[in-house]
């Protein structure tokens, strides 16, 4: 786990550092963050919460390997597409991650049929978030056979990705880490996703084949998205109440989705040829997808270092990593807002400084020992006060 995240946290700053300079394919430069991190990042928190949602035992080992693997097949994608592989490869890692994500696929579905009683819903959202990943891929292998409407099967990738894999499972593991993060049980977060996954995947498939072949069918997909979206905090805000929503992991999920919701707008300016894909994506990953990864590892890092019974440790090292939470969430939605304003070298300013200083904690965070003695107490305070 600790090595997909650190390969995860390199690939965004090189993808942010690739985006500044100018250098690189557009193509490749996305599939840096996108399939060398933010993927194996995604099949890692499955890995990890699947077991949990179905009350069933640890994965194979062959299972958590998949996230390496599919590292690996990131890289060669990139390779490809930058131009040092034959372009070819891309194909074949197309047809690579198909096998990796339909092994998961089948895991999931496996650990979901051998559940006592009835598993947690959250486990179909992961199931639509793979499945729409899987569409994905297709829509990759389809292109050099109807090469006519290759422009078609980019843009479904593209949303399939950023709504549909990211989007299903970001969703699908909020309404659950958010009061894991607060340490008080949320009764109403299983209905709320049970209500909500079919709108949501309606959403995404609508937004998705919309901005491909059909744009008024992308604004109908985001209008049900955006309203998916905005009910997550209204939820929190009636279930929980604005002074537990400042703790630092509940303000970084609360910026995620804020942002997720500004990005739509982007996106179906993109999807009406009124605004290029470069300043949409950028804007989608500076307001959706860094706040998300940064928050969410800011929960599941010490779990992940610490597996098992809880220990001091764990406490100590998630309060070094939402140091700054407040001020992180603010520089991903400037950063975001310049570049939906096409200011894009101070978007990128404003992102990389905010993603930098998540770093720098993660570094100290790490230095903590697994018996580290902490008055938690004292640090929620003093934690509230900096944020």
């Amino acid at each position: 786990m600790l090595t997909t995240v650190a390969f995860t946290l390199v690939s965004l700053l090189t993808a942010a550092f690739l985006f500044a300079s100018g250098q690189g394919q557009g193509a490749a430069v996305a599939h840096v963050a996108f399939a060398i991190g933010i993927v194996p990042l995604i099949f890692a928190a499955m890995i990890h919460f699947v077991p949990v949602l179905t009350r069933t035992g640890e994965p194979s080992p062959w299972i958590r390997r998949l996230p390496a693997l599919a590292q690996g097949v990131g890289v060669l994608i990139v390779l490809a597409m930058q131009g040092v592989l034959p372009y070819h490869a891309v194909y074949a890692g197309a047809v690579f991650d198909f096998f990796l994500t339909a092994s998961l696929f089948l895991w999931l579905l496996q650990r979901a049929g051998k559940t006592l009683g009835r598993p947690h819903p959250g486990w179909r959202w992961y199931a639509g978030a793979l499945s729409v990943f899987l569409c994905a891929l297709l829509a990759v292998l389809a292109m050099p056979f109807w090469p006519g409407e290759w422009a078609a099967w980019r843009v479904l990738h593209l949303h399939l990705n950023t709504l549909g894999l990211l989007g299903l499972a970001a969703f699908g593991t909020l309404p659950v880490l958010l009061p894991t993060a607060l340490g008080q049980a949320d009764p109403q977060a299983a209905p709320w996703l049970l209500r909500k996954f079919w709108p949501m995947l309606a959403g995404v498939v609508l937004s998705s084949l919309g901005a491909a072949f059909y744009a008024p069918l992308a604004v109908l997909g985001s209008v049900v998205l955006l309203f998916v979206t905005l009910s997550l905090p209204q939820h929190w805000w009636r279930q929980f109440g604005a002074a537990r929503l400042r703790d630092g992991v509940a303000l970084g999920l609360f910026a995620a989705v804020s942002g997720f919701a500004l990005s739509l707008f982007a996106g179906n300016l993109h999807a009406l040829l009124a605004w290029p894909a470069r300043p949409a994506i950028a804007a989608w990953a500076a307001l959706f997808l860094l706040p998300l990864v940064t928050a969410a590892l800011s929960q599941l890092l010490p779990v992940w270092r610490w597996p098992g019974p809880k220990v001091p440790g764990r406490a100590a090292m998630r309060a070094l990593l939402v140091q700054g939470a407040a001020w992180r969430a603010g520089g991903f939605l400037l950063g975001g807002m310049a570049f939906l304003l096409e200011f894009s070298a101070l978007g990128v300013v404003f992102s990389c400084a905010a993603l930098l200083s998540f770093v720098v904690q993660l570094l100290r965070a790490l230095r903590v020992e697994r018996d580290t003695e902490q008055n938690t107490e004292q640090n929620t305070a003093q934690e509230i006060a900096r944020n």
